[in-house]
């Protein structure tokens, strides 16, 4: 399995005990340090025992701790390669390693599984649905757009009254599409409950593998987000991670249309 990390299915996700899903949110927040962790190390910092993360590591598809570390290490060469110049202020080039860190980091955690059936969903659905709130609704109309473009029946909402409307309305032959970073957001929460009823398939572009929304969606392709923020004061956290996971599902929607 290639980098899954924190792509497992929602169903594999419900199966983690507490302790489990204790350490995964631990090697989420560090992951630029797991390399260098030993499991001991991790054991002591993230108040879990060995076996737990001998445990957690084979879940998510690993032979163990340290083919994770291996895997971790052999994929971030590509940041290690291209140092930024030196004449670049401190600060600034803090801000540019966190969004590269972004990028690559969410691009290490797909799992093409995943994107594949999301692929799948929206390829045969008579029409698709995209919901989004506040920063991500740029995202949620570029993705609109663009499969419209391919010639995709397709329609975004962003308004929450209109959201818990639609979704009582919608039929299994249709496709939603969520995009939202922190998958709390109430009221595409509450439309996903709906379509969980309803048996209408779902997928969700977000950061939190272990969010009320990934836990209710059919498909979950989740990106990395970092901790900082240089808009602490608003909560106008980066949609980076988001804007790249809708970018490799758009360019891989293209090619397998291109295929059919």
């Amino acid at each position: 399995m290639q980098n899954p990390i924190f792509q497992i299915p929602p169903e594999t996700y419900q199966q983690l005990s507490d302790s489990e899903r204790h350490l995964l949110d631990f090697i989420y927040k560090n992951l630029p340090r797991m390399s260098e962790l030993s499991i001991l190390k991790l054991s002591e910092e993230a108040s879990v025992s060995t076996a737990t993360i001998v445990r957690l590591m084979k879940k998510l598809g690993f032979d163990g701790y340290t083919s994770f570390k291996y895997s971790i290490k052999n994929n971030s060469h590509a940041m290690e390669d291209e140092p930024i110049k030196a004449s670049v202020d401190t600060q600034i080039r803090e801000a540019i390693r966190k969004n590269e860190l972004e990028v690559i980091q969410t691009i290490q955690m797909l799992d093409t599984r995943q994107l594949e059936k999301a692929i799948q969903e929206i390829y045969k659905a008579s029409k698709v649905y995209v919901f989004a709130r506040g920063f991500s609704e740029f995202i949620g109309t570029e993705l609109t757009v663009k499969l419209q473009l391919m010639g995709k029946n397709c329609e975004m909402h962003n308004d929450p009254n209109i959201i818990r409307v639609i979704s009582r309305k919608l039929v299994k032959d249709d496709v939603v599409l969520f995009v939202s970073l922190n998958g709390e957001t109430g009221e595409l929460v509450e439309a996903c409950k709906n379509f969980k009823i309803k048996e209408i398939p779902t997928i969700t572009l977000t950061t939190r593998i272990d969010s009320s929304l990934a836990r209710l969606s059919d498909i979950v392709i989740v990106g990395y987000k970092g901790e900082q923020s240089f808009f602490p004061e608003y909560e106008v956290r980066s949609r980076l991670p988001l804007h790249v996971l809708s970018r490799v599902l758009l360019d891989a929607y293209v090619i397998r249309l291109n295929n059919h």
